[in-house]
């Protein structure tokens, strides 16, 4: 199989797609065939060599992807080959095949592409665990989200308002926030003189 590969600190130029050997699954895990992976900040952090990948995990950058399981590991119940998934990584969604415990999986809803779905993962992880889990945000109580024009903020209105907060927003420029995603809610645009 082939994964863009990290030959030393740099920029993009660093990157190289190359020959590589297809990882095996554990009893846990499962093997996604990649159809799509997210660039994350954190990706270009490791390619610039500030952030290195954590002992143990795929050598191979990519921390989001989606596509089709391919294979499922003994242990593994709720999934079975064929099915569409995106999934958060540790490591080497930028690779045709990743294997990936089989907890870090989410199903890729009917309607949705497999390109679109592959950025879902990191963004859905943090607004859920931030803003329902730790916060445990309900309806009837206001939100303030900053930078409501990032993936994370767009993400963020979507799930609170779906949950019945009153959501107030920050971004830099009225442009950056499409009208679908902040309908209803409150918008303070940053003037910088």
């Amino acid at each position: 199989m082939k994964a863009i590969v990290i030959r030393a600190p740099g920029d993009s130029d660093v990157l190289k797609l190359q020959e590589v050997e297809e990882p095996k699954i554990k009893e846990d895990e499962v093997l996604i065939k990649v159809e799509a992976a997210a660039l994350n900040r954190s990706d270009i952090y490791e390619r610039e060599g500030s952030y290195p990948s954590p002992e143990g995990v795929s050598p191979y950058p990519g921390l989001e992807c989606s596509g089709t399981i391919e294979s499922v590991g003994e242990n593994v119940s709720r999934w079975k080959v064929g099915d569409k998934v995106c999934a958060l990584l540790s490591g080497g969604g930028y690779a045709e095949k990743v294997a990936v415990p089989s907890g870090q999986l989410l199903p890729v809803p009917a309607g949705v592409s497999l390109k679109d779905a592959a950025s879902f993962p990191e963004v859905a992880c943090t607004v859920w665990s931030t803003i329902l889990m730790r916060s445990r945000l309900s309806a009837g109580e206001t939100l303030l989200i900053h930078e409501g024009s990032s993936g994370i903020g767009v993400f963020a209105i979507q799930i609170a308002k779906q949950f019945g907060a009153t959501v107030l927003v920050t971004a830099g420029l009225a442009l950056a926030l499409a009208p679908p995603f902040v309908l209803s809610s409150k918008i303070c645009f940053r003037v910088f003189i």
